[in-house]
């Protein structure tokens, strides 16, 4: 849990690698560092830095965890990263590498591969396949910057936990979040892809990408229901297992099923609650107890879990969200109300003095948990997508809230095993008409988890919270036309720039004012225009309209030609996409 950051051929690097550093303080309060070719330094906050004037530097922010080992690193490249990687010491041992943590285990590793298998570092091509070989051996979370012979490498976990985003406008620039690049002026801020490793070419401003191969979905996994239930548990508590600190910790609890399980297997493990680990619990102090904190509640006496209850009035619901918005950055309301519930619960988890918690993300993608897989034609296509975005949607909103708090989260359902076998599970052992997350309420039960715990539906967190109730009724307080509306006042940026798939008619016009009502930026409309009035797939009627509509509300327009002819006519909807 740590913030890099770095700047590349641009005159103020060392201004704007401090400003960066303090805007990722957070991430890190234990030290800060910067390093160049030839030259490093260190020192307890960004401010006490006095780094030379060069176009050229790379940052870090520490929160140390396992001994206390400055960033950056130096050895034949200079290293910056931000990771937990929990197979660090079987590895070093292993590899016969003496590394002081995780991350000087990793920059070794990366170097002895690259000496061993002779790779020739002119060619970032091979270098990144060499890292790509290195990264296949961990078993944990990261995303780092190695600077070797004037070229940066940048990348992140497969699944994308550890958040990363980078932007080419002036030069090269990356940080651990958004908000850094922001505030230092930089444009066209982009998340790195996980399955991609960039190389960016100091000297000539080129840029090499290497694509990492992701999970599969097939072949699926034989064997009974049972059979697959109880290798489900053993891969989860080994997830659980290597995911624990030398110290106590937190759950997030909500009293449903993922977290149950979660607190349920600690306890198996040997961890004793109170005293190794607290559950957290967080919602709106109402006239009616929130749903979740009910649950958590009666989970937590039946198990003997030491519950900690965190409730806060509508005032202190706006004073939080003041924070929360900003941090993610986002005002789409199911996220703000998710990061809400993360945030009230970490706060009470910092005042214990807590620096590690677990959360039961990614359970309800991997395994159907949602109302709209009852809905699928094709569940494990839908579960791997919903694996392949996750990063898109919630690991970044959880990263910065939790890392605000001077917390750590893992994720014991997003271990690369524990996925690599969820996502080959038959479709049948995960959903059916009347109930999702089959083969994981086995696992409850199997654990002798009450019923009544195993069989409870699922409840999105702002409402098991009654957080989206408390947005709702301080929109209505404000004067706000909506929540969306409301939410504005906090952070009044765009949430992402979109493109329009746009006939002229009326469907694809409400659609996009739905979305521009969300706080989303039309960046551009994108029209298909047949050739053959009868075209399998697009709307052709009035289509030129839609350059009078452009024009009338200052979008740009992209007019693809096709000639309308079925199957051909989708890659001249590729071309569209890609020009977009």
């Amino acid at each position: 849990m740590c913030g890099i950051t770095g700047f590349f051929n641009k005159e103020n690097a060392s201004e704007l690698t401090l400003r960066a550093l303090h805007i990722l303080s957070g991430r890190g309060k234990d030290g800060t560092g910067a390093a160049g070719p030839g030259w490093k330094e260190y020192a307890d906050a960004a401010e006490k830095l006095h780094l030379p004037h060069e176009n050229n530097i790379i940052g870090h922010t520490l929160h140390s965890m396992v001994n206390f080992t400055r960033q950056p690193l130096v050895h034949a490249g200079i290293f910056t990263s931000n990771c937990e990687i929990y197979n660090w010491k079987e590895l070093a041992e292993a590899c016969r590498i003496d590394a002081s943590n995780d991350s000087d285990l990793l920059v070794k590793l990366i170097e002895q591969r690259l000496h061993d298998d002779n790779v020739n570092t002119a060619d970032p091509t091979a270098v990144m396949r060499n890292i790509c070989g290195a990264l296949d051996m961990l078993r944990g979370v990261y995303a780092f910057a190695y600077w070797l012979e004037g070229v940066v490498y940048i990348a992140r976990d497969i699944i994308g936990l550890k958040p990363l985003w980078y932007s080419f406008s002036e030069g090269f620039a990356f940080a651990s979040e958004k908000k850094a690049l922001k505030t230092t002026g930089y444009t066209d801020i982009k998340e790195l892809n996980p399955r991609e490793i960039l190389a960016y070419d100091i000297k000539n401003g080129t840029v090499d990408r290497y694509t990492r191969n992701f999970f599969f979905i097939t072949p699926q996994h034989e064997g009974t229901f049972e059979q697959i239930a109880e290798q489900v548990q053993q891969l989860l508590e080994n997830a659980v297992k290597i995911r624990f600190p030398d110290e106590p910790f937190g759950i997030l609890f909500s009293g449903g099923l993922d977290s149950t399980i979660l607190a349920y297997m600690c306890r198996k493990l040997g961890k004793i609650p109170g005293k190794d680990f607290k559950c957290y619990s967080a919602g709106l102090r109402d006239v009616q107890e929130p749903p979740d904190i009910e649950y958590a509640k009666k989970v937590a006496e039946a198990l003997g879990l030491e519950l900690v209850v965190h409730q806060i009035d509508l005032e202190q619901a706006e004073e939080y969200l003041k924070t929360v918005v900003p941090l993610v950055e986002d005002t789409n309301v199911p996220k703000v109300g998710v990061a809400l519930t993360m945030y009230t619960a970490c706060k009470a988890a910092k005042e214990d003095g807590m620096r590690v918690m677990f959360s039961g993300s990614g359970a309800d993608e991997l395994f159907a948990g949602y109302d709209r897989h009852k809905r699928s034609t094709d569940i494990s296509r839908d579960c791997y997508a919903d694996i392949l975005k996750i990063y898109e949607k919630n690991t970044y909103r959880d990263d910065v809230v939790s890392m605000y708090n001077n917390i750590e989260m893992r994720v014991p359902y997003l271990d690369k095993r524990f996925v690599e076998y969820g996502l080959k599970i038959p479709p049948e052992f995960k959903i059916n008409d009347t109930e999702n997350k089959l083969i994981l309420r086995r696992v409850g039960e199997r654990l002798c988890i009450p019923a009544e715990v195993t069989r409870r539906k699922k409840q999105a967190a702002q409402y098991g919270s009654r957080f989206d109730k408390a947005i709702d009724r301080l929109a209505r307080r404000a004067g706000s036309n909506t929540k969306t509306d409301y939410l504005k006042k906090f952070h009044d940026h765009p949430n992402l720039k979109l493109g329009v798939l746009f006939s002229s008619g009326k469907d694809s016009n409400y659609a996009m004012y739905i979305m521009q009502q969300q706080n989303y930026a039309i960046e551009c409309l994108i029209t298909i225009k047949s050739i053959n009035p009868d075209s399998y797939m697009f709307h052709t009627p009035n289509i030129g309209l839609a350059q009078l509509q452009a024009e009338a509300m200052g979008i740009p327009l992209i007019e693809q030609i096709t000639q309308g002819e079925k199957e051909t006519e989708l890659e001249d909807l590729k071309k569209a996409i890609l020009q977009a």
